[in-house]
């Protein structure tokens, strides 16, 4: 008898959109037997690229391998911020812009790489004059500013480990990152500006610290004349530390195993959990996909709208980035501030070659109409990129329409906090891309769909998976082993990294991410995928926005309840609804059809644009509401269970 597949699979594959010849001609990466060489000899295709780095000692072992822990180029050592600063700020990179910088207010900076490597170097001698040390941790909460990239690279110049916590998190959720990590200092500001508001860091930050006592000292960035209260022996200015600071502090010869960051992302349950990341591994990780995914060239102007509070910002906008010489466009506002067209302003503005963001963020583009990026030149546009999320169709196909105007690769990216970089994303010079679809795994990668006993499925919906260790994999828990390996390494084994993600694998070796395999709803014994659903829905006309859940059916045991934002201007009522319904119906199957479909103008959002379908169900079912802390919008919820009530 055949295994029932983890996950059914209802929807067929769609239309591949082939490299340019161009674009392919003058790619990074065009040969194609990379994947090749790197499947037969991943050990030898990590250490070529860990070469690329500068090495104050040079590794001989590339792998050590105790699953589940792995010890990446063990033997040798290097410093994250000589890889990231130093080593362009010599030559003829000297001059060249490292960081471009937007406040949402309009004032800007510019930091060249020269720039950036006086900064970091006193930064990191301010540090240290504060008694920061090799092994300590510092805690960074400031908002999308250079000075957070800035003490990110001092705390790695000295061997401080960083732990950034989003500039948007309450102070009860910034104690508990601080005391989980035991941090000795706090970076903070006076204060942040988004969507016009100015936000109270520091108050926020002293509010924190009156639960916590671990830290000594608190350094703090003028961002404004924001008021405060400063507290004499423990706070200190930002601005007056530096002017007191050494010009050149000597970079600490880091061990490639040492850890480099701890970042906190929540589960669905539990709390928080510090993720560790090591040094050596995990920038070979980002400086390789940076690189290779993005095409990077000595004339791009890179952006990446995410926030530095996330991996997708510590990989994507500091270390990846700057470890390739890159020049990085970093915003600190809102995409709709002072208006809907903020974003494309600032393409235009910048000549930003090569953009970075969510699904959630296109598809509320898309909400907002055309009309707003046909106002701007995106003409120097060459590559677009999409992560956080899996992405239907409609909007992928928007985004190279709209946004690309037809001539753009978009790279649809999958990875996670754990995995530190990327994992399954097209090389653009190499793979066709299908909307919706991660394409496959990069090269050094063995991703893979297995059924609930672990076997490979060859064609159809699954467990994703990955079956050989990566150099920029996280190291562990921050003082939790127990919880690391019954989180990543029981469902199939110490020595297979579940992910828990659901995926299907297509007859074209194309992997689909079909979300969270907590998101998965069973009806009528079909295990449907929250995604394939909500992909369904939003391609409809009338659909911006979509997010599916499983509530309790007497007949079917779970049926599904769709919760829809309408792009503006459409009016809900009670025929727009079964017209979704029969929709889905037509796209998917009757199994799929919703047996509920909810209005709501937004939906529960982490701030880094991840909706939360835990809060979904809890609202459905009646229960107490979870952990709201990571929303972006807590007024939401109220208003969506007021709104769900009156509908029951």
């Amino acid at each position: 008898m055949a295994e029932k597949p983890a996950i059914d699979v209802l929807q067929s594959d769609s239309q591949i959109f082939e490299p340019d010849a161009t674009f392919r001609e003058a790619a990074n990466v065009r040969d194609p037997k990379i994947y090749e060489r790197a499947a037969k000899d991943s050990e030898a295709y990590w250490a070529e690229r860990a070469k690329l780095l500068t090495w104050s000692k040079p590794f001989s072992r590339v792998l050590d391998w105790n699953p589940p822990h792995a010890k990446w180029f063990a033997d040798g050592q290097l410093n994250a911020s000589v890889n990231c600063v130093d080593r362009f700020a010599v030559g003829p990179h000297r001059n060249r812009a490292a960081i471009i910088w937007e406040g949402e207010p309009g004032d800007a900076r510019t930091l060249t790489y020269f720039d950036l490597y006086r900064e970091v170097n006193a930064f990191a001698g301010a540090l240290r004059n504060l008694g920061i040390k090799r092994g300590d941790r510092v805690a960074i909460y400031l908002p999308m500013i250079p000075e957070l990239a800035i003490s990110m690279l001092a705390c790695a110049r000295i061997g401080a480990i960083h732990s950034v916590v989003f500039a948007g998190f309450s102070a009860e959720s910034l104690a508990d990152r601080i005391a989980d990590a035991g941090a000795k200092l706090l970076i903070t500001a006076d204060g942040g500006h988004r969507r016009g508001q100015i936000i109270p860091l520091k108050r926020i930050a002293d509010e924190a610290l009156d639960r916590v006592d671990c830290v000594e000292n608190l350094v703090l960035v003028k961002r404004g004349d924001f008021p405060l209260d400063f507290k004499e022996g423990r706070d200190h200015w930002y601005h007056r530390l530096m002017q007191h600071a050494p010009r050149w502090t000597e970079p600490e010869p880091m061990n490639a195993e040492d850890i480099l960051f701890t970042l906190y992302t929540s589960g669905s349950t539990g709390s928080p959990k510090g993720i560790v990341h090591s040094t050596g591994g995990y920038l070979v990780g980002a400086q390789t996909t940076t690189e290779g995914v993005f095409d990077l060239k000595a004339d791009d102007v890179y952006w990446c709208t995410a926030d530095i509070g996330w991996i997708t910002g510590h990989s994507y906008i500091v270390y990846g980035p700057l470890a390739c010489g890159a020049t990085c466009v970093m915003y600190e506002g809102a995409p709709d501030w002072p208006d809907r067209g903020r974003f494309w302003q600032i393409i235009e503005k910048y000549g930003v070659t090569k953009f970075y963001t969510a699904p959630t963020a296109i598809r509320t583009f898309m909400r907002w109409g055309d009309r707003y990026p046909k106002q701007y030149d995106l003409s120097s546009l060459r590559l677009l990129g999409t992560v956080g999320e899996p992405i239907n169709p409609a909007a992928w196909i928007w985004y190279r329409d709209v946004i690309g105007q037809g001539r753009c690769p978009v790279v649809d990216t999958w990875w996670q906090t754990e995995t530190g970089s990327m994992m399954i994303s097209p090389l653009p010079g190499l793979i066709g891309c299908k909307p919706g679809s991660a394409t496959k795994p990069l090269p050094g990668i063995t991703a893979a769909v297995v059924d609930t006993d672990g076997k490979d499925v060859k064609s159809g919906g699954g467990l994703l998976v990955i079956k050989k260790p990566w150099p920029s994999m996280l190291r562990g828990i921050w003082g939790n082993e127990e919880r690391f390996i019954e989180t990543y390494w029981t469902r199939f084994g110490k020595d297979t990294y579940f992910t828990g993600d659901g995926a299907r694998l297509d007859d074209d070796g194309y992997i689909w991410i079909l979300g969270r395999v907590d998101d998965v709803i069973n009806v009528a014994g079909h295990r449907i995928g929250t995604a394939e659903v909500e992909s369904a829905l939003v391609s409809h006309e009338l659909v911006a926005e979509a997010a599916c859940i499983g509530i309790v059916d007497q007949v079917k045991g779970q049926a599904i309840a769709a919760f829809v934002t309408l792009i503006e201007g459409a009016n809900a009522d009670p025929d727009i609804a079964e017209t979704l319904r029969e929709h889905v119906a037509a796209k998917i199957g009757a199994i799929a059809r919703p047996k509920t479909v909810l209005f709501t103008a937004q939906l529960p959002k982490t701030r880094s644009g991840k909706i939360m379908r835990r809060l979904l169900r809890d609202i459905a079912e009646g229960r107490t509401l979870g952990d709201t802390t990571t929303l972006a919008d807590p007024d939401v919820i109220e208003k969506l269970k007021t709104r769900y009530e009156e509908t029951d």
